[in-house]
């Protein structure tokens, strides 16, 4: 893809999106991961790069180039693109608080000494729960796998630390399914991705579509690399449809979502035309995912007792030990990152969001992007021509 195409009316400055780029390449040739999506917003305006192969060894036919469409594994960021606008939007409707104790919701959940734990912990990342449960292999049905999530013994005091865990965002995906009477993939397309305009996200990845996805780790079950099958065990095993992890997506749904973030909830007006020209074209006028105070709650710290930690609902604010965001975002930044190495990461100082999609888990779990996410979000942050 042609890394000067569109980046003009992006406001940034061509040497940094050079430097975004070069980096991404650097990774590729390093063998870090085969290819990679980037794609950038700023202020209302959005920028793609793609790069290498989507799968460099298909089953069968030729190695699939990336391109911007791509769909990739975005492992946890299912978190915060899934499961929390949900959550978030059923405290908009009052049919919960964040002080609602989740057994009240789910029953089973209270056992094991749960019955106190709230919405908001698990949020948070402070319920106590453990950080991940072997479902995948025992043979256990999906009723067992999720006996064993919901009546799973405490592995630290609730409130006291924050430790990650897909086990709570498991649960928060059963909350959601239980008050809003649906299946989680229906209620997300609902709720978010059809309203937003996210065509291609999709819980659920279709068969027809298999050459459109980035293919992750090589399976000895699947004999070759998952490719439109969930990478994440748990979500595998639980037909992945599920709150931690699971959605496949593309860098440009994964925009036009942190677009919404960054407009605190409301849907953006379509590419290229603003509220009064769709209202104008006829089109509906542009309606809310979250309401403002929602949208403003879920970044603010909520986590500033805890030593080391700042966590908002959902989100990884800058300086918690989870922050990828790099030198140059400012103390606003907020974002999340993905397994198989994804990341989406928001700056609203900016008016400036950027996400990078890649597989890192082709070639197995060693290779890392941490470094690289640091490198691309340093060039692009410093490629804003005018911070004010």
């Amino acid at each position: 893809m042609n890394r000067n195409e569109g980046a003009e009316r992006l406001g940034l400055d061509m040497n940094g999106l050079q430097a975004a780029c070069a980096a991404v390449n650097r990774a590729i040739d390093a063998g870090i991961m085969p290819g990679a999506v980037l794609g950038v917003l700023h202020r209302g305006e959005t920028w793609f790069y793609a790069a290498g192969f989507a799968d460099p060894d298909p089953k069968q036919g030729e190695p699939a180039a990336v391109h911007k469409d791509t769909l990739y594994d975005c492992a946890s960021i299912t978190k915060v693109a899934v499961t929390l606008p949900l959550i978030l939007q059923l405290v908009d409707e009052g049919r919960i608080t964040l002080s609602t104790k989740a057994a009240d919701i789910v029953p089973a959940f209270g056992a094991s000494g749960k019955m106190a734990i709230t919405v908001g912990e698990l949020l948070t990342h402070t319920s106590g729960l453990a950080p991940d449960m072997n479902l995948h292999s025992h043979g256990w049905s999906r009723e067992q796998m999720w006996d064993a999530v919901l009546t799973s013994s405490l592995s630290s005091e609730p409130g006291k630390s924050v430790v990650y865990s897909d086990l709570g965002y498991l649960t928060l995906g059963r909350i959601a399914e239980e008050l809003l009477q649906m299946p989680l993939d229906q209620a997300v397309r609902q709720r978010v991705f059809e309203p937003l305009g996210m065509l291609d996200s999709t819980l659920t990845p279709s068969l027809e579509q298999l050459g459109r996805y980035a293919a992750t780790e090589y399976d000895e079950e699947f004999q070759g690399h998952l490719c439109g099958v969930v990478h994440d065990e748990k979500a595998r095993a639980l037909g992945g449809v599920c709150g931690h992890a699971g959605l496949f997506a593309t860098a440009g749904d994964l925009l036009r979502y942190v677009h919404m973030w960054l407009l605190e909830g409301a849907v953006p007006a379509p590419s290229g035309q603003t509220d009064e020209g769709a209202a104008a074209a006829g089109a509906a006028p542009a309606t809310r995912i979250l309401s403002p105070a929602a949208a403003r709650t879920a970044i603010k710290p909520h986590t500033a007792a805890i030593p080391g930690a700042n966590r908002g609902l959902g989100w990884v604010l800058k300086g918690d030990r989870m922050d990828a965001s790099g030198d140059w975002m400012s103390e606003r930044a907020y974002g999340h990152t993905g397994f198989t190495g994804t990341s989406l990461w928001i700056d609203p100082a900016y008016d400036l969001a950027v996400v990078l999609l890649t597989n890192r888990v082709y070639g197995g779990r060693s290779s890392s992007v941490k470094e690289l996410r640091v490198q691309v979000h340093n060039a692009i942050t410093g490629a804003v021509r005018d911070p004010n």
